[in-house]
């Protein structure tokens, strides 16, 4: 165990991204996010739907996952917001 993992989260605009990404920022819980425009295809509550979202993808300490996921879901628009934690289990060693 690397100590460093990636979490992602998706969200419906740039400025639910930006209010997550501030928060985030500012108790320095990720050292670096990105952000992508995707297009998700999903089923919620027996519907098919198609939507245009925003991907943020965190460089995090692993320690601090529970403290990220909490903040995420207080500002997050979605009643259940995806957020996934995946393990760094080899990297560039950083100088």
């Amino acid at each position: 165990m690397t100590g460093f993992s990636i979490a992602i989260t998706t969200t419906n605009s740039n400025e639910s991204a930006e209010k997550i990404i501030a928060a985030v920022m500012k108790k320095k819980l990720a050292a670096c996010v990105q952000v992508f425009p995707v297009v998700s295809h999903y089923v919620w509550k027996v519907e098919l739907l198609r939507e245009d979202e925003v991907l943020l993808q965190m460089k995090i300490k692993t320690a601090d996952y529970e403290a990220l996921a909490e903040t995420i879901r207080t500002i997050h628009p979605y009643d259940t917001p995806e957020i996934v934690r995946l393990e760094i289990v080899q990297g560039e060693k950083v100088i």
